[in-house]
């Protein structure tokens, strides 16, 4: 259960969606692919998913190529996974036919789980109901690599919360390799065993989580006390009220005990703020 992207390129026309993008994604985990809209997220796992073809570089997806044996991997992205004339019933039978995995049980139990009718055709579903039949498809397939891009338009909180519960419980009965790309990325942080932040095209940062907050904080003080602690570093953002100073740090450098010391406040930055700051164009998304 792994993806690797040896120095992936993509271009469409002028625009360069993927600039030597090279990583390593072992399962199984669950891993967040993180980045702002137009980094190269969704060009990259459609490409995990033998969708799109690179311009040069090497994908290896459990050790063959995702164009070669596609069904190695399953992809719900945001809207458009499904023929809008079939019935559930027939977007069911299909998918059955295409991931070797397929649990039809498990699929029958997730659309009643979402209150879905396989009578009926997927044209006639709500955003929040076809999100319902993607996650389903998702779940069931028990393919070895499954993705879920965007994944629950149209779902409110407590529909969202379930998908996360889902993801455990699935995850915990096969495991396999998921990865998750969202925008709504405090709420699935607590999923998350590694996170990769694509800027640009290009990888900025791949880290298990637990060394990812531990290499990131906050500190809070008068200007002295933080400007001391500082002595000269750049922080990844900082930010200056009513006589105090705010600043986010982020690296192997930086000791959360020490700025307690030079009498700071430390806090964690959620998993959110840090990619936003990491990726900022005024600092040219450096670390």
């Amino acid at each position: 259960m792994n993806v690797q992207f040896d120095n992936v390129r993509k271009k469409f026309g002028s625009q360069t969606a993927l600039n030597s993008l090279s990583f390593t994604m072992n399962g199984p985990k669950i891993v967040g692919l993180l980045g702002r809209n137009g980094a190269g997220k969704t060009t990259a796992l459609n490409m995990m998913a033998g969708c799109i073809f690179p311009d040069n570089g090497s994908i290896v997806v459990n050790g063959s190529s995702p164009f070669a044996q596609p069904n190695n991997v399953c992809l719900i992205n945001e809207s458009g996974n499904f023929k809008k004339d079939f019935a559930i019933k027939e977007t069911l039978k299909s998918a059955s036919l295409f991931y070797p995995n397929w649990d039809q049980k498990r699929a029958e139990e997730l659309l009643e789980l979402f209150h879905l009718k396989k009578s009926k055709k997927v044209k006639s579903l709500s955003k929040g109901m076809e999100s319902g039949l993607g996650i389903t498809v998702g779940l069931a397939s028990y393919s070895p690599v499954t993705i879920f891009d965007e994944p629950y338009i149209g779902l409110d909180a407590a529909a969202r919360s379930r998908f996360y519960d889902l993801l455990i419980e699935e995850y915990e009965r096969q495991p396999r390799l998921f990865i998750l790309s969202t925008h709504l990325i405090d709420e699935a942080a607590k999923l998350f065993e590694d996170v990769f932040i694509i800027h640009k095209g290009a990888l900025l940062l791949h880290q298990d989580v637990e060394t990812l907050r531990s290499m990131s904080f906050s500190i809070t003080g008068t200007k002295k006390d933080v400007t001391e602690y500082l002595n000269g570093k750049a922080p990844i953002h900082r930010n200056e009220f009513a006589g105090r100073i705010t600043a986010y740090v982020y690296g192997s450098e930086w000791n959360r005990h020490e700025a307690e010391l030079y009498r700071l406040d430390t806090d964690s930055i959620p998993i959110q703020e840090l990619m936003v700051h990491l990726t900022d164009s005024r600092t040219g998304g450096k670390k």
